[in-house]
């Protein structure tokens, strides 16, 4: 028998599950997420730190990815050996806007990757401008062993105490088994309670299980499992594999996903039969980096690195390859040339839907509008789609001669599949969506009447093809704007078809109406670039009628925005780098921002997320986006509060700076009625119209006014900054796209808006954790450059 089980196991994880019950309508799902501090990381933008390396700049006429791998050989110097060595990632491409090039590079030692042993390099005219590492700079381990458990720090258990501090700072029961009752505090408390619910229901599952240590690590089902017991949200699944741990090991099929040529990639299994994974499991040895006791220095720990795939999560975990199998880290991807032609396309389709700019039915009624289609960024509308690449017709046979496009009458096209999910399944395909028939005029009625509670949600249903006809055309909208800032194929966005222009296919957004596995929410899943990012939207029992998120635009662009910011930060094949603390909640503050761009108008006026959803006139966040510190007071500071370590708290806290910031920008530069950029002519040029400034040689189109500018910014820092950023990695990295896109003429203008809310170059923060905690100084200075004589600091301190 491989496992021993004690009971005091089963009474833990039964009793995790009455933790954190509440009356709150909104239903969570189960996601962990958690991981090794990097102390050692740095992001350097500024000249000066890249000239300490001793890096020449190299010619413009230099390959870029060639003076990458140059800068990293003078970076690693001495490291560099047989058993230490790197590969630069082919998802690195050059920026066809700004002419920089991102290149990626993953650290190998022993002939694996080190999982989070990342490098941005970021290349212009033969000169590194800024890069970001976090490769590992200590010994290099004896080949498939790991250091001696009990010498190491683990993220898993720490995370959990650190989760119960806080929430005995709020106040909060936390006797396990007993029911947590949520008082005043309870938006915050509740938030705490779900992290450590989620997260902490088996902390000790690695030493309780007596898997023995001289196991072979090349045995990875041991690992996979006690996983899959940490992850599954369902007590049947927790219950079978602990009561029958080797038949369930026993009952995984394994088969080698390697290629046939190889590609000095790691080989990669493929394990079927995982209990509640969705798809076959993909596993790989790899090595990620782990603090010591005393948190002075790092140690490579061998790892099985996992994507598994579930019902409502979407994993990348680490567990440690020998026994004891520790989780150590995990992060859920769940969370938001000439131009080609078809000269078969038909004429453009048109909904009845609440069109672009109106966030929900309290803005304004609904209208007739055409699909809008942006020809650089669907060149073939939003209908079409190559036979070759629709997932539909998967192992069918078609005639040539019906040629290379599918023109659909549905919801089915390139960047979206739109459909009902009332089932709250992963199909998609034979789901329903609305067939509008050769007119494609997708025009339904919207007038869902008052019932009681028990017939609410099938009074919403009547109106599906209306929900899904609003969700396909507000998800090509923004499929749309985002590729005009530079989202595009080859930065990982999500198209069936690239219209050979690189990047990774096959992933259009599969975007699920009215999903039936919850109320009161909206996720979506990134895993990397070439498969389907997952978007589930869901109805709110808030009013009656219920209300349905579909319907608020603001919400489909924050999950759509997930996407983006998981894609654009460290590249599209990284997934992994805004899992939790502040990268996470960037994530979450990026979705919030982008939203509120869109929908605010000239005459400025304060938003709420989520108002109209959730019947709230303050919405589903602690603030409101305002000016007024009377009404949104956050400041960086604000992280230290207790109820601030979920990541949309801290992502509101994001969100509110990059306003304030933009505010800034736009009251020097003016503001554009319209984000989108004028059509191109047809040779394929973009004309600079009342948007761009007049063209320069080679130089990048520039927005000329301050929403639009902001607007790209924000996007082109999110390719500079590094993986797993900090909140002063990704205010650098706007920075520094000012300076490459206008020269950095608006330096001064950017860092008073981010000193005042406590964001300047005097900021820090002292023992942070990767998930929060620690405590920060706010920063009200400004660079010297532009401080006022004599008065200084410009803004007074706290």
């Amino acid at each position: 028998m491989r496992c021993l089980l004690t009971a005091s196991l089963v009474v833990a994880g039964l009793a995790g599950n009455a933790l954190g019950h509440s009356p709150s309508p909104v239903k969570r799902r189960k996601t962990l997420g958690f991981g090794p501090d990097h102390p050692h990381a740095v992001f350097h933008a500024s000249p000066y730190q890249i000239k300490t390396n001793g890096f020449t700049p190299m010619g413009a006429d230099v390959d870029p990815i060639k003076v990458a791998e140059v800068f990293v050989t003078d970076v690693l110097g001495h490291q560099l050996s047989e058993s230490s060595s790197f590969r630069i990632r082919k998802d690195s491409y050059t920026d066809v806007n700004t002419g920089v090039t991102h290149v990626y590079v993953r650290q190998i030692v022993n002939g694996l990757e080190v999982a989070d042993g990342d490098m941005n390099i970021n290349v212009k005219d033969g000169m590194v401008i800024s890069y970001g590492s976090s490769f590992y700079n200590g010994a290099i381990p004896t080949p498939f062993t790991n250091l001696d458990s009990h010498l190491l720090r683990h993220p898993h258990g720490e995370y959990c105490d650190i989760l119960e501090t806080e929430l005995a700072v709020l106040d909060n029961s936390l006797l396990r088994g007993e029911q947590i009752v949520l008082g005043d505090r309870g938006g915050k408390g509740e938030h705490l309670v779900h992290m450590h619910q989620s997260n902490c229901q088996f902390p000790d599952l690695a030493n309780e299980l007596a898997i023995p240590s001289s196991d072979d690590v090349a045995d990875f089902r041991p690992a996979l499992l006690q996983f899959m017991v940490a992850a599954t949200p369902n007590d049947e699944v927790v219950n079978s594999i602990l009561g029958n741990f080797d038949a369930h090991v026993d009952k995984m099929v394994i088969q080698d996903h390697s290629d046939f040529a190889p590609s000095g990639e790691t080989i990669e299994f493929l394990v079927d039969r995982v209990p509640d994974a969705v798809n076959p499991v993909k596993a790989r040895m790899a090595y990620i980096q782990v603090p010591n006791k005393k948190g002075d220095s790092m140690h490579l720990n061998l790892v099985w690195k996992f994507e598994v795939e579930m019902q409502d999560n979407w994993y990348e975990a680490a567990v440690s390859a020998t026994a004891p199998h520790r989780i150590i880290s995990v992060v859920d991807w769940a969370s938001d040339a000439p131009i080609p032609t078809d000269p078969s396309t038909p004429e453009p389709a048109s909904y009845n839907v609440f069109k672009w700019g109106i966030n929900d039915p309290a803005e304004g009624d609904r209208s007739m509008e055409k699909e809008n289609y942006d020809v650089l960024a669907s060149p073939v509308g939003w209908h079409s789609i190559p036979y070759a690449h629709d997932p539909s017709l998967k192992g069918q046979r078609w005639s040539k001669s019906k040629g290379f496009y599918r023109n659909t009458t549905t919801t089915w096209g390139n960047n979206v599949f739109a459909q009902e999910n009332w089932e709250g399944q992963n199909s998609f395909i034979d789901n329903y969506r609305p067939d509008a028939g050769k007119s494609r005029v997708f025009d339904y009625k919207y007038n869902p009447k008052t019932t009681n509670k028990t017939d609410a949600q099938e009074e919403a249903q009547k109106y599906i093809n209306t929900t899904i006809a609003q969700l396909f055309y507000t998800s090509n909208m923004v499929h749309d704007l985002y590729y005009r800032y530079g989202f595009d194929e080859v930065s990982g966005n999500f198209q069936q078809y690239n219209f050979g222009r690189g990047g990774a296919e096959n992933d259009a957004v599969i975007a699920n109406a009215q999903d039936g596995s919850g109320y009161n929410n909206a996720n979506f899943m990134t895993p990397p670039d070439g498969q389907n990012g997952r978007m589930r939207m869901y109805l709110w029992n808030t009013a009656l009628p219920y209300r349905d998120g579909d319907l608020e635009a603001g919400i489909v662009i924050h999950e759509l925005s997930h996407g983006l910011s998981t894609r654009l930060t460290g590249g599209p094949m990284n997934s992994g780098c805004l899992g939790w603390g502040e990268s996470g909640g960037m994530g979450e503050g990026w979705g919030d921002f982008l939203a509120t761009t869109i929908r605010s108008t000239k005459e400025y006026s304060d938003y709420a997320m989520g108002s109209w959803a959730a019947n709230r006139v303050q919405g589903i966040r602690n603030y409101i986006y305002s000016l007024d510190e009377a009404i949104n007071p956050s400041t960086y500071k604000t992280l230290d509060k207790p109820g601030y370590w979920g990541v949309h708290a801290v992502g509101e806290v994001w969100a509110e700076i990059l306003w304030v910031v933009s505010q800034g920008v736009i009251k020097k530069h003016g503001y554009s009625d319209s984000l989108f950029p004028p059509q191109p002519l047809e040779d394929g040029t973009v004309p600079a119209g009342n948007f761009y400034r007049p063209a320069q040689g080679n130089k990048p189109l520039v927005p000329k006014h301050g929403n639009t500018l902001m607007f790209q910014l924000v996007l082109n820092g999110m390719k500079l900054q590094t993986c797993r950023p900090s909140f002063f990695d990704a205010r650098d990295a706007i920075i520094q796209a000012d300076q490459v896109l206008t020269g950095g003429e608006n330096f001064c203008t950017l860092w008073e808006g981010f000193a005042k809310r406590g964001l300047g170059p005097d900021a820090k923060v002292e023992g942070r954790t990767p998930w929060g905690g620690g405590i920060r100084t706010n920063g009200y200075e400004l660079p010297l450059v532009c401080q006022e004589e004599p008065k200084k600091p410009k803004y007074p301190k706290d």
